[in-house]
């Protein structure tokens, strides 16, 4: 069984790049991360914060201090006693639309995040979104091994990072 490791934002943010993206997926692989995606995945967003409490074995606090933790580590964003995102999923409308299996479709917090749907899915999904530069509407498959020859062409913009911006790669 993984260990739940909680880190401070600032705790976070010293450690080096690979230790940070190491800490991330730990915690993402914690029954209580894979809790949130799967009802995103399964239901969409937000989410109640309560919904989550209720599906999870233990003691309601600890499980209410776990979020905090999430939250405090941008792997979800809680506002108003609801989980609004978890990345790669966004419950509010973005540029980043994902088309599931069965026309279910989620929104994606950023373009890196919409390219990691199939993957984390393990099915084939279909991405829409807009030219950052030109607004012209794209769309395009990508399957778990990777985007398909509709896609040719299609690059994801770096953006700056803000303060209070989650979003690192906000354009394709």
């Amino acid at each position: 069984m993984a260990t739940l490791v909680i880190l401070t934002a600032e705790e976070l943010k010293a450690l080096n790049p690979l230790d940070r993206q190491a800490a991330r997926r730990g915690a993402r692989q914690q029954p209580l991360a894979r809790l949130i995606l799967r009802t995103f995945l399964e239901r969409g967003g937000p989410i109640p914060v309560e919904d989550v409490i209720a599906a999870s074995r233990g003691e309601p606090e600890r499980i209410h201090d776990a979020l905090l933790a999430l939250d405090d580590e941008d792997l979800i964003r809680i506002r108003g006693g609801q989980i609004d995102l978890a990345y790669p999923f966004s419950a509010g409308p973005t540029p980043f639309r994902v088309r599931l299996s069965g026309g279910r479709e989620r929104h994606a917090c950023c373009a890196t995040d919409a390219l990691g749907f199939a993957p984390m899915v393990g099915e084939p999904v279909e991405i829409a979104s807009s030219c950052h530069h030109c607004g012209d509407p794209l769309r395009f498959a990508t399957t778990p091994q990777g985007v398909g020859p509709d896609a040719e062409g299609t690059m994801v913009w770096f953006g700056q990072r803000d303060d209070g911006a989650c979003k690192a790669f906000d354009s394709l």
